[in-house]
């Protein structure tokens, strides 16, 4: 099957459920495709052709990093994240020695916010302190997920781009359901859309404040 960022026709089959569709400009978008783009509140975005091939080979990798404490549980989902054909960019610890998750939480946030990965996974403890560490990154939306049902909520309505996990709070296999949910659940658009936007309002507020 040929990608879709390949396609010089544009289908209601290659639409997703939300967030973006990157087309190579001058590609051939069919109206059914744009009635389900506008169903489902995905922008449609124009790119050159070798832009789009790279954010598509982007949009399969995952930034993932962790500390001291989260470090054998990041070991044990890597298996799982590389047999859903995802590529990680693991960032570190690579051994269990002290380490702080701010440091962890800043390398993977920036990883996603320069979109040299799509989305990103930061573990610690308990995870709190990777996610208010991550979400001080401008671009970044990290979610503390506990739960398939918390997973999928900060997928579909806030459009999470990066997963925090507390280590100490959630077994093996609960961590690879929540990534599993996480990872597979995209973002729903529409209502939603308009309330994420207000969260990156509020962020270029304040970086235009700081910066003025």
């Amino acid at each position: 099957m040929v990608p879709y960022y390949m396609k010089r026709v544009i289908t209601a089959q290659d639409v997703p459920e939300g967030g973006d569709l990157r087309v190579p400009i001058g590609a051939i978008i069919t109206p059914s495709a744009r009635e389900v783009a506008a169903e489902r509140g995905v922008r449609i975005v124009e790119l050159p052709e070798d832009q789009v091939a790279t954010v598509a080979s982007a949009e399969k990798t995952v930034a993932m990093g962790a500390d001291h404490g989260g470090f054998r549980l990041k070991e044990a989902l890597k298996p799982l994240l590389e047999s859903l054909g995802v590529e990680v960019r693991d960032v570190g610890v690579y051994e269990e020695k002290p380490a702080d998750y701010p440091d962890l939480a800043l390398k993977v946030a920036e990883l996603v916010a320069s979109g040299a990965a799509a989305r990103g996974i930061a573990i610690d403890g308990a995870g709190i302190g990777s996610s208010i560490a991550a979400n001080k990154v401008p671009g970044i939306r990290a979610a503390l997920c506990y739960d398939k049902a918390s997973a999928r909520n900060s997928r579909e309505h806030n459009d999470s781009n990066v997963l925090t996990l507390g280590a100490r709070l959630l077994t093996q296999t609960q961590a690879e359901e929540v990534v599993r949910t996480w990872l597979g659940t995209p973002f729903a658009g529409g209502r939603h859309q308009a309330r994420v936007q207000k969260i990156l309002d509020i962020e270029r507020h304040y970086l235009k404040k700081a910066s003025s």
